[in-house]
């Protein structure tokens, strides 16, 4: 399938920035990936997956910055890096300290602006969207709208963020209550979201074979934020894809289970096309994907939107 896209610049990468993150207990570290030219650059905020670091998801984060965007990953304290105890009393809460890393992030950018040599001046804050996989999908979805409902099913604290402008949510785990496994329902009670409020424009992405163990249901349980959310949303359900979604958390990760360098390229290209036009960048690379996907010879996925 052949998505025009823009030819790719030289990526500047610094890590750690350290951010003053009191009452977290860790200072929070970030790694920033920006294009080494450019003016006006758009911002994406990403969340990884649980266990991962500042140091994940290369093949997006590297691609989106060399196609204009400047990439801000977190390392939140679930990373297998700082080894958080199990019995530490931050551990119920971390879901809460991953939405509160995000907005950090957004408060400190001028900081963040600073510490990156040749960034100064060059960002655009009118234009920032928020990305994320497995857990990470999750923590976004708090930005996007999405509530955690408590014990009686009622919406909890509305954790959204009107700087953020667009969301892409890859794997992201559907509704809560009885879908949930009785481990899932043990261990992550948080895990219980209403979609009904998320109404920021998002793109969905999901595997057609992404089967979890935290789910009594099938695949389409990581459509839920699609269907069950209001507003401009489109999902893309990928072909055969495991909750990898063929290997973007690296670039050689043992993890993964569905390995698929050709899904990869698609999920860069279809996720740049659809920023650029959910951020008023140019509205022509978006449909041109859609269509390009649409009259592939042997499709690796499909599109649909509200």
């Amino acid at each position: 399938m052949e998505i025009n896209i823009s030819v790719s610049a030289p990526v500047v990468s610094v890590k750690p920035v350290v951010l003053s993150a009191p009452g977290r207990g860790e200072d929070l570290q970030v790694r920033v990936s920006a294009p080494a030219v450019g003016s006006e650059l758009p911002i994406i905020v990403f969340s990884h997956g649980f266990g991962w670091s500042l140091d994940g998801y290369g093949p997006l984060a590297d691609y989106w910055a060399a196609h204009g965007f400047v990439v801000i990953q977190p390392t939140h304290l679930d990373s297998r890096t700082l080894n958080l105890a199990p019995e530490d009393p931050r551990t119920p809460r971390i879901w809460r300290f991953r939405v509160e890393d995000l907005k950090r992030i957004l408060d400190q950018l001028d900081l963040i602006e600073a510490s990156v040599p040749g960034l100064s001046g060059r960002l655009d804050r009118s234009r920032i969207a928020a990305a994320g996989h497995s857990w990470g999908g999750q923590t976004v979805s708090m930005l996007l709208g999405a509530r955690v409902l408590d014990n009686n099913g009622e919406p909890g604290e509305d954790m959204s963020d009107s700087r953020i402008k667009a969301g892409v949510l890859l794997a992201t785990t559907g509704k809560g209550g009885a879908d949930l496994s009785p481990f899932a329902a043990e261990h992550f009670p948080f895990m219980n979201p209403s979609f009904a409020e998320m109404s920021t424009p998002t793109l969905v992405v999901a595997g057609d074979h992404d089967q979890s163990r935290l789910s009594t249901r099938g695949p389409d349980w990581f459509t839920d934020p699609y269907f069950l959310s209001p507003g401009r949303k489109s999902l893309l359900t990928l072909f055969g894809a495991e909750h990898s979604l063929g290997g973007i958390s690296g670039y050689s990760v043992a993890e993964t289970t569905d390995e698929s360098p050709e899904r990869v390229g698609l999920i860069q290209r279809l996720t740049l096309a659809y920023l650029r036009n959910a951020l008023d960048l140019e509205d022509s690379s978006w449909p041109a994907a859609r269509a390009a996907l649409e009259e592939s010879v042997i499709p690796l996925g499909r599109i649909e939107s509200k």
